[in-house]
């Protein structure tokens, strides 16, 4: 256990600052983080070109590096032990917030593991202004991100995520939106459902209706800009009645070798527990499996 006081000894510790940045409209910075970024003795950014512009916008001379997928390890290392070593490094990704479908984790991990002090700053990202514009319920939610560019795996995530019931939060990319729409439709069914194009930029757009429709609207028109899909939670009213009668078409010697076979249990409780499902006795359910057989 490690009990991290961020603001205690600031001035001469080193500190892993995480710093969001405008997923489009700059007015998003906010004033703090505008102060970080020129306070900090170096910069850690995603893409060296994109923060150059930012910083560049916001006359911040703070030096930047490279902080990457490709580079992260050899990269994080030497960060870890710059801040070790007494320096202030504020991480950025591209846009929004670091960590998020974006690099960071293993920074923050790797710091945490060294008791280095993590400070994050809030601010501009795309989930949360998508969420509350759908119109969709906002608790509870469930953030996934960028589903699997491969179909096949992208269809086993989905149908891992089909009995989920908070509100479901999804990126996804132009050229990919068509397919992930589809497969959303065919694996959740005909749910509610938001889009939301090129958030806080000039051509800011939200799409709402159900999956069909929103899907109908991807075939005919041309996808431009990223995209935050907000996707209705199962319903937990059927998903209740789904679950107490999958049953139903078993025998008692078949339900109870489902729950001995696929869930392990020993016959003792695998008996128990299909009695409890057909709510009768457990003599009822054991003679039949063991006598009547």
């Amino acid at each position: 256990m490690w009990q991290q006081k961020s603001f205690e000894n600031e001035a001469q510790k080193g500190i892993l600052y995480l710093v969001p940045t405008p997923i489009g409209n700059l007015e998003d910075m906010s004033f703090r983080a505008v102060r970080i970024l020129k306070e900090a003795d170096l910069i850690a950014a995603e893409d060296t070109r994109n923060t150059k512009k930012l910083c560049n916008y916001f006359e911040i001379q703070t030096p930047i590096v490279s902080y990457h997928e490709h580079n992260k390890e050899s990269s994080g290392e030497k960060l870890i032990h710059k801040i070790k070593d007494g320096m202030k490094i504020a991480l950025v990704s591209d846009a929004g917030m670091p960590a998020i479908s974006d690099p960071g984790y293993e920074l923050v991990e790797a710091a945490i593991r060294e008791k280095v002090t993590v400070v994050p700053l809030p601010g501009a990202n795309a989930a949360l202004p998508a969420l509350i514009a759908s119109g969709l319920t906002c608790q509870p939610f469930y953030f996934y991100g960028f589903l699997n560019r491969s179909k096949k795996e992208k269809k086993a995530e989905l149908e891992g995520l089909k009995k989920q019931t908070g509100t479901l939060v999804f990126y996804e990319s132009p050229h990919r939106l068509k397919e992930t729409l589809t497969i959303m439709y065919d694996i959740l069914g005909d749910r509610k459902a938001a889009i939301c194009r090129e958030l806080t930029k000039k051509f800011e757009e939200f799409i709402r209706g159900n999956l069909s429709e929103v899907l109908a609207w991807s075939q005919q028109d041309e996808i431009r800009g990223e995209f935050c899909l907000i996707i209705e939670g199962a319903d937990e009213s059927k998903l209740k009645e789904e679950e107490s009668s999958w049953w139903e078409t078993l025998s008692i010697e078949e339900h109870v070798n489902h729950y001995i076979s696929v869930r392990e249990l020993p016959s003792k409780e695998a008996i128990k527990q299909t009695s409890k499902d057909r709510g009768i006795n457990k003599r009822e359910v054991y003679q039949a499996y063991h006598i009547d057989q």
